[in-house]
């Protein structure tokens, strides 16, 4: 598999919400995004988990320094 393909596969994640929002994101920044926003957006994909990447992006938690830039991006899509 690619790591196109690969990263297709990880914006499918366990909740139609999240699936929808990553997609967007993913269709509309994160080609033109700057290095350090894709590091945090692979990380991001790989390592949270969907109930707490909802959380963040919602406002319902506090977003860990580590994801701070992302899910401010995540947030223009949702």
């Amino acid at each position: 598999m690619s790591d196109e393909g690969r990263l297709r596969w990880l914006l499918r994640r366990g909740m139609k919400e999240l699936d929808v929002l990553m997609e967007r994101y993913y269709a509309h920044r994160f080609h033109e995004a700057p290095a350090d926003e894709k590091g945090e957006f692979l990380r991001l994909v790989t390592l949270a988990e969907d109930p707490d990447i909802w959380a963040w992006v919602m406002g319902y938690d506090t977003v860990p320094d580590d994801y701070a830039v992302i899910i401010e991006q995540l947030r223009v899509y949702r």
